[in-house]
């Protein structure tokens, strides 16, 4: 006779199968303006090969902030918005760069892998407000320098674009 499935063990089955079908969710369309269009190995999208998203849905991403010292400030300043590798999840992204393409058409290519080894966050907020365009935003890629000596350098303060508004994962 065999033996009856413990209850703890089918409770274990159905938390994994909610939580692949919760990543496998299709992408849902923006409401607000787009802030971010990204594209290029990225298989959850919500238009023709690419994602669109507007400050709500990066707003629905898990927000962390840093505070941290930048060339471009006189002074610490708290960066608030997702780590760039929880929308490389959300999305999922792929490939060994993104190139990250500024409202002015300025592009800087950065290692995917600094996604996963630094708390790199694409910051919508500075001290608490939203960045407008005048500001550095909507989007500003920013590392957490106070936190990482080896990153106080001009290769990574050229990998913090500012105004972002497209990622393409190659």
């Amino acid at each position: 006779m065999p033996k009856p499935i413990n209850r703890h063990i089918l409770f274990l089955i159905f938390l994994l199968m909610a939580s692949l079908s919760a990543l496998s969710a299709p992408l849902e369309s923006p409401a607000g303006r787009i802030l971010l269009t990204v594209s290029g190995k990225v298989s959850n999208t919500n238009t023709d090969g690419a994602a669109e998203l507007d400050l709500t849905m990066l707003d629905s991403l898990p927000q962390f902030s840093i505070t941290t010292s930048t060339p471009w400030y006189d002074a610490p300043r708290k960066f608030t918005g997702p780590l760039a590798r929880d929308l490389v999840k959300l999305l999922g992204a792929s490939g060994e760069q993104v190139k990250a393409t500024a409202l002015n058409d300025y592009s800087i290519n950065i290692p995917l892998e600094d996604f996963e080894k630094f708390d790199v966050v694409l910051a919508t907020r500075i001290d608490g407000k939203t960045i407008s365009v005048r500001e550095k935003g909507p989007i500003f890629v920013i590392y957490p320098f106070d936190d990482h000596t080896e990153l106080v350098s001009e290769t990574y303060y050229q990998r913090c674009i500012w105004q972002l508004d497209r990622l393409s994962f190659q």
